[in-house]
This record gives C-alpha cells, sequence and structure tokens, in this order.
C-alpha cells in the first residue's frame, strides 16, 4: 500500500500564541512543513500532519534569540550548544565583546610564542587555557573571515548562530599582536582594517563588536598588564569601522570606556543619522542597577534617549540582565579582581599556579598594596569615602564582607555563609583571648590560623586566599538586587532584555536562562507584559541585528519555543544553578536547569528539546544554521511562502 503522504510534517494545536509582535495571545494552531511555517488558523486537522502536539495549557512563542554570547569556541566543538537550547533559545549572537575566532589561530610563525586567542579568551572570559587550547587545536583550521563563514556548513548546529566581526581579531590582523596593544595605527593600517572588515560584511557577518570595558587584560606574559587590542583603538580608526558598518546596514555592539569617555561618546554618537547621514544600529552593555553607583542607569538611559531622539536620530540599545548580577569566583578568578591594579597582580597568575600567588600573598609590600585597593574609600576622609558614602563609587565590586557569600571552602560549616558574619566572630574569638565568638571547638580551631589581632577585613581576605586559593569559592551580587528597579530596566523602552555573556566564564555566571527570566518577570505582571516580553525576546532583536528570525509568519523559518507557564512562575533559577562536570571539556560547567519550563524547543522545524531530554537526531543533525543578515540570507530569498488553502486555516 502507498504511503499517503502528509501535507504538514508538525502540527502544534491548541496552544495559546503570542506571535512576537506584542499584540494579545490568541489560541490557534500553527503547521510547520519542510522547516518553515505553513499553516495558521484554528482546528488545522491531525490527520493532514505527520506529527500531532496537543499544547493545551502551554504558551507557544517564535524562538527566543540570546543576543550576547560566547560560544565562539563551543560551537566548533559542541556546535549542538545544549546548555542554550534547553531552555528555549534558537537563536544566538556570537562574537561579542570584540572577540573571536574569524581569523583562525593568527600564529604569527614570526612570533610563535604569541597565541592571541589564549591571550585574548583566557582572563576576560573566565575560560581556563587548557580549554581553549583543546577547541583550538581540535576544530580551528581556517585563517581568514571568509572561510569562517562558510565553515559553519559543516556544523551539526543546534540553534541559529550569527556572528559579529571582532575589532581585537581585526586589530591583531592589521598590525600584529605586539603593535596593537603598544601603539597607534597608521593610516595604511586603518584602511587595511577597512577593507576587511567590508568585506567581512559582504560575507555575512551581521555587524562590528568593540569593546571598552576596562575589566578586560591579556592573559599571556609578556602582555598580563595590557588591555585587550580593541581598547587601544584610535577615534579615528572607530570613526571608519564605524563607517563600515552603517553603509552596509549592519550592527555595531560595544562597550563603553569610563576611563575613556571622549572615546565612548564619540562612538555612541556614531548612531546619529543627522551627522552621519544616515543613523547606525549601536547596542551596547549594559543597563544595570549598580549597588555600588545607583544612579549610574539613570545617566545611561538619558544618554539612550537623547541618542533616539529626533534631534540625533539614533538607533541605540542598551543591553539589560535579568536578573541579579550574581558573581562566583574561585579563589582570585573572577571579572571583579581586574578592577583594582593589587588584585589584578593576583588574577594575572596562571590558574594553575597557586603557589606563585601564595607566594605574592606573603609578601608584606604586596600585602601594604592589597590593603590599600581593598580599604579604598572604607576609611579615611577623602573623595573616595565620600564617593562610597553617596553610592557613586566607580566600581562594581563594593568589597563588603556582607555582601559575599561563601559556596564551598574547606570548613563545611562556614558554607553558604556571608563573610562579614565570620569575620565579626573571628573579632569576638580574638578579643576575648579565644574564650568565646566562635560557633564551635572546629571553628574555634579555625580561628587560630588567623593572625591576632587581625589588622582589618582585607587582611582576613588575604589570609583565606592564602589558605584556600581556589578552594575557597564565594559569590557577591553586584547589580540588580532591587526587583522593581531591575523590572523596569528590562522593560524600558531603551534596552533589551540580553547580556547573558552564554558560553562565558566557564564555572561563573551561568546566566543561560536570562530569557526565561524576562518571561517569569512578565508573568508575575500579566498576559500583556509576556506579549511585550515575547516581543523583545523576538522580534525585536531580529530587528536589531536584522535577520531572518524572531517571527510566525508564513514561510518563515519554523523556530519555536512552548513554555509551561505555571512551570514557569515556580522557576528558581539561583536554586537550579549547580557546577557538573563537562567531559568535553573535561573541566566542571557551571549550569541553569529550568527543566519542565520549556515544554519543546522546536528548530527549523525540528524538535530538539522535549521538555526533559534532547530528542535522538540533535547533536546528529543541523537543526539550526548561520543566519547572515537578510539581504545576504539566500535561504529565505529565495523561499516560497507556503499558501494555505483549508477552510479553517484562516491566517492570523
Amino acid at each position: 500500500m502507498a504511503t499517503i503522504k502528509k501535507r504538514w510534517d508538525l502540527l502544534i494545536k491548541n496552544a495559546l500564541v503570542f506571535d512576537g509582535t506584542g499584540m494579545p495571545a490568541q489560541e490557534y494552531d500553527i503547521a510547520m512543513k519542510n522547516g518553515k511555517i505553513a499553516a495558521k488558523g484554528v482546528d488545522l486537522q491531525s490527520k493532514d500532519a505527520s506529527k500531532t502536539i496537543d499544547a493545551t495549557g502551554q504558551w507557544l512563542m517564535p524562538g527566543l534569540i540570546d543576543i550576547h554570547c560566547h560560544f565562539d569556541l563551543e560551537v566548533e566543538v559542541a556546535p549542538e550548544l545544549p546548555e542554550t537550547v534547553r531552555h528555549g533559545t534558537t537563536t544566538v549572537v556570537n562574537g561579542n565583546c570584540s572577540l573571536g575566532i574569524a581569523f583562525g589561530k593568527q600564529i604569527d610563525p614570526e612570533r610563535p610564542w604569541e597565541n592571541p586567542i589564549l591571550d585574548c579568551f583566557a582572563r576576560v572570559e573566565n575560560i581556563p587555557k587548557t580549554v581553549l587550547s583543546m577547541c583550538v587545536e581540535q576544530a580551528v583550521k581556517w585563517d581568514n573571515p571568509s572561510d569562517y563563514i562558510k565553515h559553519f556548513d559543516e556544523l551539526t548546529l543546534g540553534p541559529n548562530v550569527c556572528v559579529l566581526f571582532p575589532h581585537t581579531m581585526l586589530r591583531i590582523e592589521a598590525m600584529g599582536l605586539e603593535e596593537s596593544i603598544s601603539r597607534k595605527p597608521t593610516q595604511l593600517e586603518i584602511q587595511k582594517m577597512v577593507n576587511i572588515t567590508r568585506e567581512a560584511m559582504n560575507a555575512g557577518y551581521v555587524g562590528v563588536s568593540s569593546d571598552g570595558l576596562p575589566l578586560h587584560y591579556l592573559a599571556n606574559d609578556p602582555h598580563k598588564n595590557a588591555k585587550i587590542p580593541a581598547q587601544h583603538a584610535t577615534l579615528k580608526e572607530i570613526l571608519a569601522l564605524g563607517h563600515v558598518a552603517r553603509e552596509t546596514d549592519r550592527i555595531w555592539q560595544c562597550t563603553p570606556d569610563p576611563d575613556n569617555l571622549l572615546r565612548t561618546i564619540a562612538t555612541f554618537f556614531m548612531t546619529s543619522g543627522k551627522i552621519h547621514g544616515k543613523p547606525l544600529t549601536i547596542t551596547a552593555t549594559a543597563a544595570m542597577d549598580l549597588n555600588s553607583n545607583k544612579r549610574a542607569k539613570d545617566g545611561l538611559l538619558r544618554l539612550s534617549k537623547l541618542l533616539n531622539s529626533n534631534y540625533i536620530n539614533g538607533d541605540f540599545t542598551f543591553q539589560a540582565l535579568s536578573s541579579p548580577f550574581r558573581v562566583y569566583a574561585d579563589g582570585v578568578t573572577t571579572p571583579l579582581m581586574e578592577e583594582k591594579e593589587a588584585f589584578r597582580e593576583l588574577n594575572c597568575i596562571e590558574v594553575e599556579d597557586p603557589d606563585a600567588r601564595r607566594a605574592l600573598l606573603n609578601d608584606p609590600a604586596y600585602i601594604e598594596r592589597f590593603r590599600k585597593d581593598w580599604m579604598m574609600g572604607k576609611e579615611g576622609y577623602n573623595l573616595a569615602r565620600l564617593q562610597r558614602i553617596l553610592h557613586i563609587e566607580p566600581t562594581t565590586f563594593s568589597r563588603n564582607l556582607e555582601d559575599m557569600y561563601i559556596d564551598t571552602c574547606p570548613v563545611a560549616a562556614w558554607n553558604g555563609q556571608n563573610l562579614e558574619d565570620i569575620y565579626q566572630r573571628l573579632l569576638q574569638f580574638q578579643s576575648s583571648g579565644g574564650n568565646s565568638g566562635a560557633a564551635d571547638d572546629k571553628e574555634a580551631e579555625e580561628f587560630k590560623n588567623f593572625p591576632n589581632p587581625i589588622q582589618d577585613d582585607a587582611m582576613f581576605v588575604i589570609q583565606l586566599l592564602k589558605d584556600w586559593d581556589k578552594e575557597f569559592r564565594w559569590h557577591t551580587t553586584t547589580a540588580n538586587v532591587r526587583p522593581d528597579v531591575l523590572k523596569e530596566l528590562v522593560f524600558h523602552e531603551q534596552t533589551l532584555p540580553g547580556f547573558n555573556d552564554s558560553g562565558a566564564h566557564l564555572t561563573n555566571m551561568a546566566f543561560y536562562d536570562g530569557n526565561l527570566l524576562t518571561l517569569k518577570m512578565a508573568a508575575e505582571d500579566s498576559l500583556e507584559l509576556v506579549s511585550q516580553a515575547v516581543k523583545r525576546l523576538t522580534r525585536d532583536p531580529a530587528r536589531m541585528f536584522n535577520i531572518n528570525a524572531g517571527t510566525l509568519d508564513i514561510g518563515a523559518q519554523a523556530d519555536i519555543t512552548l513554555i509551561n507557564p505555571e512551570a514557569l512562575l515556580d522557576y528558581d533559577s539561583q536554586g537550579n544553578t549547580q557546577m557538573l562536570y563537562r567531559e568535553l571539556f573535561q573541566h566542571d560547567q557551571m549550569v541553569n536547569r529550568s527543566n519542565g519550563v520549556v515544554t519543546k524547543t522546536i528548530i527549523g522545524g525540528k524538535v530538539a528539546w522535549d521538555g526533559k531530554k534532547y530528542t535522538p537526531k540533535f547533536g546528529k543533525e543541523a537543526f539550526g544554521r548561520l543566519l547572515k543578515p537578510k539581504d545576504l540570507d539566500t535561504q529565505m530569498l529565495n523561499n516560497e511562502p507556503a499558501v494555505s488553502t483549508a477552510k479553517k486555516e484562516a491566517t492570523v
């Protein structure tokens, strides 16, 4: 008997559909054929589909877009990117913060000791060099930006991937690593960067990424005190590259540099259509409610409003993290320790060299340098103290012990406690001559290891680092602790949810579920706000990056996320954060587990995640694809939209 060919490959029935336009949700069915949305309507027939999913009680929306990722190396060795797909993300944006692998290894034969990928990624993204080296040696085979774009056709991608062109690697290509951090570029070198960038935009990159964040340093000798190359760019160079992005209708991604306000303001004003004749789309990280400077966000939002006003005619968007900004540390390994010069001395020592860190921590001269930076603003009568009192410190790391919590350490009873409580017990123990203050005998024994009398809380922290090094794992929340202000930022007209940093900081932060936290915040309010949240996670970022994604239109690629709203409301992100050993990296990785919240992740019309596990073909065949800008996306340019003819397939 001949097999009857079905009209549709997959049919989803009875879901409440948020279509990404921001309009109120409606209940209807969606059918898919050949990886595209084929029909939408009421009461589509299951008999016409090879497979039917009953989504009664679930929310259906376009696949979620993660706009700030660092999966550049992971996608080469695990192209299915499982840790993002399980959270309903179907499109990721790589190449942020001026870092990427567009040029391959970039090893200069005349300077073979330099390793730009390790030098740039290791400290900025807190990824161990052993993991980076394994990924580079196993996968990086190209040596130019065009071949990098082409090689995505060979990968069994899980989500769709789009790529920004990395300014740091561009400078290395044009000038060499040493020259890119030690001198200004010549006019010929700027022109070379411009030509390469124009070719890259025409090859399929969605834009250019640059960087100004003062925490980003190189990881290899002899450059450990140098910031990454993009931060050495001249204003002339930035304006020239920005012009290329503008004329090719691509985006510019950047981070502000508070130490170089002229360059930051000039970069932001590249968005102006009034000044430059045509707006340049710019997205910048990040609008957050900093504990140390609660007024900073207001200034950022006012600046963004000005840039987007009729006077400037810009297209500017800040990225906003959808959760409290909890930052973890393994001893000194954390971006926070890059803020002060003395802390950087510790942080630039190789991760695998605890003896060198202990030697430095036992150096009296270094101890004084550490104490000076740790106690800045916490004592005396000076400007730093006034800034701290007024909550306008130019820092994100408060250095308040009551804000620092131990995750794990050799004293198991201290796990989960904040350092201030332990420190106060230590002071009482020492003042009583060891007769009181300690919680138990084991703590009393531990307290005997500390200098007596302890000079201040800086010496308390130094002792913990000396005794335990990376066995002392702790965290602090530096921003977004006020729920009402966080909600305001996430849904502000001048921001889009993002800055998840997915794929970076292997044992830190883990904001893979950032999009879900935006949806949860909205779900706690109203269905109307959920409609806006979906728009801000799908259609709005798709417009910003000029890609074919974030829509349920007929003929669009069938990227769909199904959500269980009850599980979403019950979801506790921090309670579901855990460390798992990942064989691929031969290293622990910090992950989230939102099982039950996302009931289906569908990419290219195929179910990748079914709510509890990945489907059998996931990771074995391509689900997603490289997304180029719309003008270069041949798959969609050549697409013939499906036409629905059934009586009840009225397009919604």
